[in-house]
């Protein structure tokens, strides 16, 4: 491999001849081997979109000169558009605050800058990373804003796909609204409920799940962009952030605000609280409905076998004809990794300290990480489990005959103590609730039909009334 010297404040560094990246992200590059890990394509997109924002700022108040601008605004878009994104092998675990991979970023756009306007990379004598592509700019108000405007676009992708998971659930609590079945608390046999109720449930709580994430979404459209170093606006023109927010807005159609607060928003990353805040009231939520899947499909002889989840490979390298509810528990693995991004972006958030907190890099990861991992999870859930579960109706139907709960129905009519006895007898002789009310002579036949049936057993009302 050739090389070339590079000079910055510490001294003299040899970089890959051909890479874009130069003196601090090679430095980075061998200092923390840390993960194998680079910045995920979103982070690069949110960054490199925000640098072209910036030098378009500064032209428009005439703080760069348009040539350059334009060079540094070009080469971001070549990068946007699929190119050198080889050029960023900054890992995700880099020195604090994120300097490493802002770095990396201005010394690509402006090697690349530098070739566009007939120079050669390395050279910096056209653009340069810092004085240029920096311009007004510090590690400590770009990585933030880049990692909101991350997490932004992704938690948006997360919502539409918790959007769809919601709607199959509920197109299930439809098709399977006319199966009765027994309900169960504390795992016990409990009143009758519909199978259709149970999925309709499961929808309403992911639909409530949303609005906690619709809520992250507008904590992270607020931009601290133009704080500089520690928040201030050193070496800012004073309308160069609302500049820069309005070319961000234009470009992603999504409503970033400039804050009202720029020491806030570097000193606190409450916004990356919001989100995993949400997200993890989504991943518990989900953590108990595929729980109850699992539950609800165990069998397919020994346990409910209410419900069969679509088989999608062999359950077992012994024991042959075995299928596993496999989607349910790849989302159940997904989840606790999920869970635990979440607590990483919490301790994260609470280690900032004065004006600064410096373990972005290490929250934006955790953001990515999850938002991809659990939007990409309830894609292939819904697609190759939701949509293809199927009910067993007669053994829904079996299970809610049978249950000693029936008798709740009752209360109004004969009374709580009566309604044990009934029950007590049931057990002891292995009968149904209607049976004994029968040989105990407790209600005529037309009353104890109104009592137990079944459409008056699942809605408000009280039966035999």
């Amino acid at each position: 491999m050739s090389f070339r010297i590079e000079r910055d404040s510490l001294g003299e560094v040899q970089v890959p001849a051909d890479a874009y990246w130069g003196s601090q992200a090679e430095r980075s590059r061998l200092l923390f081997p840390i993960s194998g890990l680079v910045e995920h394509p979103k982070m690069i997109d949110a960054f490199v979109l925000l640098k072209k924002a910036c030098a378009l700022a500064n032209k428009e108040l005439g703080l760069l000169e348009a040539e350059m601008a334009d060079a540094i605004a070009a080469a971001a878009d070549e990068v946007l558009g699929g190119r050198l994104r080889d050029q960023f092998p900054v890992d995700v675990f880099h020195m604090g605050a994120g300097t490493s991979f802002n770095m990396n970023v201005n010394e690509v756009l402006a090697n690349r800058a530098e070739e566009l306007l007939g120079g050669t990379k390395g050279e910096y004598k056209l653009v340069n990373p810092n004085d240029h592509v920096n311009y007004g700019q510090s590690t400590n108000d770009t990585f933030p804003t880049a990692m909101r405007m991350m997490s932004r676009f992704l938690i948006g992708d997360l919502v539409e796909e918790t959007e769809r998971l919601a709607a199959a659930f509920e197109d299930k609590g439809r098709e399977f609204d006319g199966i009765l079945k027994s309900g169960r608390t504390h795992l016990q046999d409990a009143v009758p409920i519909r199978l259709g109720q149970e999925f309709a449930a499961y929808g309403a709580a992911i639909r409530r799940s949303i609005r906690w994430l619709r809520h992250a979404e507008g904590e992270l459209e607020d931009l601290g962009i133009g704080g500089s170093a520690a928040g201030t606006g050193l070496n800012t023109h004073p309308e160069y952030r609302f500049r820069v927010v309005r070319i961000l807005s234009d470009a992603t159609n999504i409503q970033f605000r400039a804050t009202d607060d720029m020491r806030e928003a570097m000193q606190s990353q409450l916004c990356m609280s919001a989100l995993a805040a949400s997200v993890r009231i989504l991943a518990l939520e989900l953590t108990r409905i595929t729980n109850d899947l699992r539950l609800l499909c165990s069998g397919p002889l020994t346990g409910f076998a209410e419900i069969t989840l679509p088989p999608v490979q062999p359950g077992s390298s012994i024991m042959p004809g075995k299928v596993n509810p496999s989607m349910a528990e790849n989302l159940n693995l997904v989840l606790f990794q999920v869970l635990g991004q979440c607590h990483a972006i919490d301790l994260c958030v609470q280690a900032g300290q004065l004006e600064l907190n410096v373990m972005m890099p290490s929250m934006a990861f955790s953001s990515q990480f999850m938002l991809q991992t659990l939007t990409n999870t309830l894609k292939t859930f819904r697609e190759n489990c939701v949509v293809g579960i199927t009910a067993n109706e007669a053994k829904c139907y079996e299970y809610a005959a049978a249950s000693p709960s029936l008798a709740t129905a009752l209360n109004p009519i004969i009374g709580y103590k009566k309604a044990a006895e009934v029950v007590k007898q049931a057990l002891r002789e292995g009968k149904t609730i209607p049976q004994v009310v029968r040989e105990m002579e407790l209600l005529d036949e037309e009353t104890l039909s109104k009592a137990l049936d079944p459409s008056n057993l699942t809605e408000p009302g009280i039966p035999g009334r």
